[in-house]
């Protein structure tokens, strides 16, 4: 177990665009387990490795364990890209781990679909709706040097 110190507000690799990965080694399933370490510790329900200071293309998230805490049923995503969106929008209150105790109102799409690559190397297509998908799109936008408070309209500290 890895606990990685959080990337926090003015670190400029937040802004930067993550690069894709090219190959899933060891190397590769060592961080995602550092990810996962990393979030859980920090009570957290998703993670995009930008935020631990690896300018990869990877998120973990676990929607679970924000309804049971004992229960936990992580997620990871290398390349993920979205192929689909609801028509339906949300808006919902979102944090971040970077952002310690600050929190915005962001608009997301109720719905959405991401492909992406598992830790097998296998593609995949996944769905989320509701929370799951403003957890997805808050860590896609991660990979995206974009961070919540860029889409926020209403910031409380």
């Amino acid at each position: 177990m890895a606990i990685k110190k959080i990337v926090l507000n003015g670190d400029e690799i937040l802004t930067k665009k993550a690069e894709k990965v090219e190959e899933i080694n060891e190397e590769i399933k060592e961080l995602v387990k550092d990810m996962l370490d990393t979030m859980y510790e920090n009570d957290g329900i998703g993670l995009a490795a930008c935020q631990i200071g690896v300018l990869k293309s990877i998120i973990v998230y676990d929607v679970e364990y924000i309804k049971e805490e004992e229960k936990r049923k992580p997620i990871v995503f290398i390349n993920p890209k979205i192929t689909s969106t609801s028509k339906t929008k949300i808006e919902v209150e979102e944090g971040c781990l970077s952002f310690p105790n600050v929190f915005g109102n962001v608009v997301r799409f109720e719905k959405i679909k991401v492909e992406y690559t598992n830790l097998e190397g296998k593609r995949k297509i996944a769905t989320g709706k509701d929370i799951e998908a403003v957890v997805m799109q808050h860590e896609l936008d991660h990979l995206d040097g974009v961070v919540f408070l860029d889409r926020s309209e209403k910031i409380e500290k």
